[in-house]
């Protein structure tokens, strides 16, 4: 199986802080110089920082471990030593630190991009003995240890940034639209699960005009099929959920063809619910797909007739129906937007071949996500 680096356990360690140094001062013709003693330097910080040339935790993958540099002890003559280098954690958006044990959220990157976080101070060093000196004590032979730095076991969750996320049973359609919509190449089979790792790729709605451009560009994200039970581990797309708790709409991909195809959304809306009631809380557009078989259109009257409520279109990659009204609808969810655009096109939803219309008036193909 293919392996997808969105899960880490790292351990972590600031640096110790040097000794402090009892010394002398040893000079000719200085007689009783007094103390001399230098300070410790102080312990390396841990540091976290985003960095957005990062997709995934591979990098976490092989080097579990990172420790920052100790101080340097004190020297006579009063030089203090050097500080510890501190040790930089590069992590992609979208991360998230946990405690391993309880699971509790210590920082959650979301989208930030640059700046740092500092996690663990490092030890401070310890003082020389020239800080002891005093009327009573001019040659004290004291100096103060360094402190111990800190260590912690954390783990690393990434939860990919998208404006979109694609939720459907195995089989319904959802890496046939990404790539259609987008310039994303994912692998597309006639079998379940064909799909076992998150795919992203942009929609780019609008264009130039005028040269000057007014174009949008939207993240869409296709996680593993669902299947019935998820939310309790079962099947694959249980462990990429969380992969679109930070979008802003969900599409409900339903396969036309299939003969449950009625309760699919009741079932994928109760999965998604008992895993988090934050993602049933989200905009959303069912979609039927495989428009282009026989049958379905009376299929998505059927879809729509059970579910009024909600937002139903019907959709086919194979001729391009309906993918411009789908295109519109998610630039208007994602800018909450109420107009309902594709509405106005010819045609729309007449079956024609529309694959050249989409890239050309919707802009609607992007670069690819990794």
């Amino acid at each position: 199986m293919q392996q997808f680096a969105d899960e880490a356990i790292i351990e972590v360690a600031s640096g110790k802080g040097g000794n402090g140094c009892v010394a002398f001062r040893r000079e000719k013709f200085v007689p009783r110089g007094g103390p001399s003693g230098g300070d410790g330097g102080r312990g390396g910080d841990v540091v976290f920082t985003i960095r957005r040339n990062l997709r995934t935790l591979a990098h976490l993958r092989y080097k579990h471990s990172f420790k920052a540099e100790n101080g340097r002890d004190g020297e006579g003559r009063e030089r203090n030593g050097r500080n510890g280098a501190d040790v930089v954690v590069p992590l992609p958006p979208g991360a998230v630190l946990k405690d391993p044990d309880t699971d509790q959220v210590i920082q959650d990157f979301g989208g930030a991009v640059g700046g740092d976080f500092v996690f663990l101070n490092g030890g401070n060093g310890g003082w020389g003995n020239v800080h002891f000196k005093s009327s009573v004590n001019q040659a004290p032979r004291r100096a103060l240890p360094g402190k111990e730095g800190a260590f912690r076991r954390l783990k690393v969750e990434l939860q990919i940034i998208a404006d979109v996320g694609l939720v459907g049973f195995p089989n319904a359609g959802k890496s046939s639209l990404l790539d259609n919509l987008t310039n994303a190449r994912p692998k597309i089979a006639p079998y379940p699960f064909t799909t076992k790792i998150p795919n992203l790729g942009v929609l780019t709605l609008g264009g130039s005009r005028g040269g000057d451009w007014d174009g949008r560009d939207i993240v869409i994200a296709d996680i593993p099929g669902l299947i019935e039970g998820a939310s309790h581990g079962a099947g694959l797309g249980h462990r990429f959920l969380k992969h679109i708790s930070r979008t802003a709409a969900l599409i409900f991909l339903i396969d036309l063809s299939d003969v449950k195809y009625l309760d699919t959304f009741s079932v994928l809306y109760r999965e998604l619910e008992d895993f988090s009631p934050a993602l049933t809380a989200k905009k959303r557009i069912i979609c039927g797909s495989k428009c282009d078989l026989e049958g379905t259109a009376e299929a998505l009257e059927k879809l729509a007739a059970k579910y009024p409520e909600e937002t139903v279109l019907g959709i086919s990659v194979f001729s391009g129906q309906g993918l411009k009204e789908l295109a519109g609808k998610i630039g208007a969810m994602v800018s909450g937007g109420n107009e309902e655009p594709g509405k106005s096109d010819e045609g729309q939803d007449s079956g024609e071949e529309q694959g050249d219309g989409d890239e050309g008036e919707n802009g609607g193909k992007g670069v690819e996500g990794e």
